[in-house]
């Protein structure tokens, strides 16, 4: 089990740092979000299990030889008050921190979606209270503030889809299209639960470098993926306006958009490079808006069909790998 635990343990330091640091500096995943996100969900599950299962897996040594001999040897002792020749305290450290850890994630997560879901049911009822429906949408909720606002609020059978006044006075008609379309891809595809489970990861280590950018990653890639179902509804360049001009009226500029929308989305296009070479802050907005406009301005085609199989390869065997290591150790 020694062998198994320092496999585990490779593994866990590689997917805590080197690895989604690559993933994350990569270009493709812009061609092909959805097979990131896949990749970017496998990273986050398989780091977790190789951590805890090298800690559990290097406890349990004196115990046995097996995982199964172990547990069972385990408590056989405890309920017995002893433990077996050669084991130290930092083998007990071990058992209890992949214990503690184990756990801390999982009711970190539960907790994340019953504080969400809390917070959405309260949403619901402001924006039943403060909005009127927008005629001749069904699902649309329209609030007053000047602000170009548009955002999707999930809920068991009665999701929502909120614009501002300020939007739909900035936007024309077929980038409102765009931007409705963009909001209920995030509904349909519930990319809710994906960044609720990486918000959960990110709360519950927050120490923890790469949750933070893997949170900010996951983010971006969910937007891609709401994007190119509104590219289904209208054509790139719309989209790439509507976006353009509410990222920069939200960062203090208000270009007109019958004038400038085609000059706000190139400018965000070119500031995207720029961005990238400046290594901008996750945090930043400019980190979401404007690789999605430069996508969109400058189209690149998805990942091969063969680079995309290796992608789901690669995600398969993080996922099955460390499961095998553990439980066969």
């Amino acid at each position: 089990m020694t062998i198994a635990a320092l496999l585990l343990g490779t593994i866990a330091v590689l997917l805590a740092g080197p690895v989604p640091l690559l993933l994350r500096r990569s270009r493709w995943p812009a061609r092909s979000p959805g097979v990131a996100l896949v990749l970017w969900q496998a990273i986050a599950l398989s780091g977790g299990m190789s951590m805890i299962g090298s800690l559990l897996l290097y406890g349990l040594t004196p115990f046995g030889t097996t995982l199964a001999q172990s547990l069972v040897a385990l408590g056989g002792n405890l309920t017995a008050g002893t433990l077996p020749d050669g084991t130290s305290f930092t083998h007990m450290l071990a058992i209890g921190a992949a214990i503690l850890l184990g756990g801390h994630l999982l009711l970190n997560l539960l907790a994340t979606f019953v504080r969400a879901e809390r917070q959405r049911r309260h949403h619901h009822t402001l924006i039943a209270l403060l909005s009127n429906p927008l005629h001749g949408q069904p699902g649309m909720r329209v609030i007053d503030h000047p602000a170009p606002v548009a955002y999707c609020l999930p809920g068991a059978g009665h999701s929502a889809t909120v614009l501002s006044n300020g939007l739909l006075r900035l936007l024309d008609a077929d980038q409102v299209r765009a931007v409705i379309a963009h909001e209920q891809a995030h509904l349909v595809q519930q990319h809710h639960l994906v960044l609720l489970a990486f918000k959960s990861w990110h709360s519950a280590l927050p120490w923890f470098p790469i949750a933070n950018r893997a949170e900010n990653a996951v983010a971006l890639l969910v937007e891609m993926l709401a994007d190119d179902h509104a590219r289904r509804i209208v054509d790139d360049q719309t989209l790439a306006r509507a976006i353009a001009l509410v990222g920069f009226t939200l960062a203090g500029a208000t270009p007109p958009p019958d004038q400038e929308a085609d000059a706000a989305a190139q400018a965000a296009a070119s500031a995207s490079d720029r961005n990238r070479e400046l290594a901008v802050e996750p945090e930043h907005p400019a980190h979401q808006i404007l690789p999605r406009v430069a996508r969109l301005v400058n189209p690149t085609v998805p990942l091969h069909y063969t680079a995309t199989a290796g992608a789901l390869t690669v995600s398969a065997v993080l996922l099955v790998g460390p499961a095998l290591i553990l439980f066969g150790a």
